[in-house]
């Protein structure tokens, strides 16, 4: 088993990096998004970006989170 390196899971590229205003974590806690939100935001922002994931893959997983929240909001 390889044992990452803390760089390979904190500030990742495909979230929008450390050095970036926008990085999905910090929008999501500037923004204070719940759970379901927050895998939008997260999903939506890496769209097309992480390797082994395709643009259509991400756009449907925040498709599911927000339908998700909507229903929750709706009850």
């Amino acid at each position: 088993m390889e044992i990452k390196k803390e760089t390979d899971y904190t500030n990742p590229d495909h979230y929008g990096g450390a050095d970036n205003l926008y990085e999905a974590i910090k929008v999501i806690d500037a923004w204070s998004l719940g759970f379901r939100l927050a895998n939008v935001l997260k999903y939506i922002s890496r769209a097309g970006k992480k390797e082994g994931n395709s643009t259509l893959q991400d756009l449907k997983k925040a498709k599911w989170y927000l339908d998700a929240e909507i229903e929750k909001l709706e009850r």
